[in-house]
């Protein structure tokens, strides 16, 4: 099984994050058929990382700014049967695209996502990380996760790009874009990630591009699946900046925008299955366990079921703003001039 792996970059503060990932795909047992790293209309680190990174193919993107523009460019470079995606501030174990590979046996499986685990911040920074991803030293090792904030809920975890508590192996509606495959099949059927959704120059941390695209899959070719499989292991680094509330707030707000552009592109039924499950099952667990928690003396616990409860009410919130009209996709917009 020929796997591609695509990293999209676009700044070079990244710089160390940038070769950590290149070299944590380097170690992967199941050898990458080649990397591939999309830069994202910064002509200075295109030209620095050509230079730096001899063995990979860096190219520019070909089509507008962004996440969705950058992964349709890897996709269109790619050569292998799979095209992985990978974070440009994340490491992947060294069984990470083995653990893709062995489901693409099954001709039914279109795609594979896999498990990302938080480095918050106090956690080895990217150059030590890129250290022990070149020599192999990420085998077997427990990577220090840094400090999680206590009022940060599992259930949340999506908003700093991770697996989140309710998520389990298996079929899966859709996958999530940082720790992700597919067959290169899968955009002939589909076509690429839709512009308009998905982080860009926009302020909002924007999202969802990944979930358009696999609910868009699914539909047209509903005998596929798309798995879950936590045995593909990344860690994906926090900043400072976004382990705040106020990133918080401002992360689930945007991610109901996001879901207003995702279900008016593929309905609402189809749009919002899943965040109904999580809404409805997962989060009042959650809270209900962050009160128990703060029964039995821990205080952080009443700031889990807070966060839980402003971050369902924020997210609503960003639905609802975007349903109204007042984010539209960028084609949409100039359709309509």
């Amino acid at each position: 099984m020929n796997i591609s792996v695509v990293i999209c970059v676009y700044t070079e503060r990244r710089w160390n994050d940038i070769h950590a990932a290149v070299a944590s795909v380097r170690a992967q047992r199941h050898q990458p058929h080649e990397i591939i790293c999309v830069v994202d209309h910064n002509p200075v680190l295109h030209a620095r990382l050509k230079r730096s990174l001899p063995d990979v193919t860096v190219v520019a993107n070909a089509q507008q700014r962004g996440l969705s523009g950058g992964k349709n460019t890897g996709v269109s470079v790619a050569r292998g049967d799979v095209v992985a995606f990978l974070d440009d501030d994340a490491v992947a174990a060294p069984d990470w695209l083995a653990a893709f590979a062995k489901h693409y046996d099954d001709p039914d499986v279109a795609g594979v996502g896999g498990r990302t685990l938080a480095l918050w911040p106090g956690s080895p920074s990217a150059a030590e990380l890129r250290r022990r991803a070149g020599r192999g030293l990420l085998e077997g090792e427990h990577v220090e996760a840094g400090r999680r904030p206590g009022w940060f809920p599992a259930e949340f975890d999506w908003t700093v790009g991770c697996t989140y508590r309710g998520m389990r192996p298996g079929p899966i509606r859709n996958l999530m874009g940082g720790n992700a495959s597919f067959r290169k099949e899968a955009f002939e059927v589909a076509g690429g990630f839709a512009g308009g959704i998905g982080r860009s120059h926009h302020k909002r941390p924007l999202g969802c591009e990944e979930t358009e695209f696999c609910i868009r899959l699914r539909q047209r070719r509903p005998d596929w699946e798309l798995v879950y499989e936590d045995a593909a292991v990344i860690w994906h680094r926090v900043p400072p900046e976004r382990a705040r509330f106020s990133y918080f707030r401002q992360r689930c707000y945007a991610e109901g925008l996001s879901k207003a552009l995702v279900t008016r592109s593929v309905g609402t039924r189809d749009g919002l299955a899943s965040e109904r499950a999580h809404a409805l099952r997962t989060l009042p667990r959650g809270a209900a366990a962050g009160l128990g928690a703060a029964l039995r003396g821990d205080a952080a616990g009443l700031g889990r079921a807070g966060a839980i409860a402003v971050g369902l009410v924020w997210t609503a919130w960003g639905y609802a703003v975007g349903t109204a009209g007042a984010l539209r996709p960028r084609r949409a917009r100039e359709a309509g001039r």
